[in-house]
């Protein structure tokens, strides 16, 4: 507020502050969060964000077929039981749950600090201090998602809040409401981040219709009372949701044809994010740098060695870019080179 008028502009960057993180913008230190969404570059324009051709899986996709290319051999669909470690402590590769062994001179976990270190490897294998201080990385969850897909009609906001940015006509958009909330309930007008990746890539949804994505906060793991996420619960959330984006733009919930709802606990049991944060870990200054995932551990080597983290639970933390897994590559090729 004291230095810009433009509301659109101040809900850009106030959004950009609290993405995955169970903060407000007053809160101290959230500046850190909106420094991270708009560091480094895209094809030389700094500060930039891109959509991927074919959708975020045809990222992972071209990864795969990079390691591919190299050597480099996927297991798909192989669940990992535990991290397999020799008599002098060393890990040697990962069990899976088929009593399969993968043997290996180095093993670097893209899961969670969480998951890495509580449930893949032995705890006598660990410093006390060092799973103390994993147990209490905070992962409270803001951010249920929302996919649906649209008649061909895009929505058109009104009102100078009600779309920041734009592309093809309204293509685009940010639309960013209030948003009180309290721990254990939803907010009842809540942050909304709102794109229509189909109108860069109509590949993504059939001729004549569009997909939304909708990045909402703020939600809990478990809602007031202990109540779970019920098909009424999260039906109850999205009709909220789905109530402010009609207000901004008319006509908006009579063009909805499916809607798939992601709350923390699905995205916590899909895609293995603690509580449901998308960054492994709140963002908070506490939870940064050399503290990232604990203190003495941001060079990306565990107390195991021969285990590494190269997900966003380590430094510089989440987001698509591939720094983390970079980082820790260089880290593992060092010690490579001395075994």
């Amino acid at each position: 507020d004291r230095g810009f008028e433009s509301e659109p502009l101040k809900a850009t960057l106030a959004t950009d502050a609290v993405i995955g993180a169970m903060a407000s913008p007053h809160t101290p230190g959230s500046g850190y969060v909106l420094l991270h969404h708009v560091m480094g570059e895209l094809e030389g324009q700094r500060g930039a964000w891109g959509y991927v051709a074919g959708g975020m899986g045809a990222l992972s996709q071209a990864i795969a077929h990079a390691a591919v290319a190299q050597g480099a051999h996927i297991f798909a669909e192989k669940a990992v039981c535990h991290v397999l470690l020799g008599r002098d402590g060393r890990a040697q590769g990962v069990v899976l749950q088929d009593g399969t062994e993968v043997k290996s001179k180095l093993v670097l976990s893209n899961a969670s600090p969480q998951i890495t270190f509580l449930e893949l490897t032995p705890q006598e294998q660990l410093p006390k201090d060092f799973v103390q201080r994993i147990q209490q990385v905070d992962t409270r969850p803001p951010p249920p998602r929302r996919s649906l897909h649209q008649h061909s009609s895009v929505p058109r906001g009104r009102g100078r809040t009600a779309m920041a940015g734009g592309a093809g006509g309204g293509g685009l958009g940010w639309l960013h409401p209030p948003l009180p909330a309290q721990l254990a309930s939803c907010s009842p007008r809540p942050m909304i981040e709102l794109c229509i990746p189909s109108a860069l890539d109509p590949g993504l949804a059939p001729q004549g219709c569009h997909v939304v994505s909708l990045f909402t906060q703020y939600t809990p793991s478990v809602l007031a009372g202990g109540r779970p996420w019920d098909e009424e619960a999260r039906n109850a959330y999205a009709d909220t949701v789905f109530d402010c984006i009609e207000a901004y733009a008319p006509g908006f919930k009579a063009s909805v044809i499916g809607r798939d709802i992601l709350t923390p606990p699905d995205l916590e049991r899909i895609f293995g994010l603690p509580g449901g944060n998308i960054f492994h870990g709140g963002m908070s200054l506490d939870q940064l740098y050399f503290a990232r995932p604990a203190p003495s551990y941001s060079g990306y080597r565990s107390p195991v060695p021969n285990l590494y983290l190269c997900g966003s639970g380590a430094h510089p933390g989440g987001g698509v870019m591939g720094a983390a897994g970079r980082n820790a590559a260089r880290v593992a090729l060092e010690d490579f080179r001395h075994l």
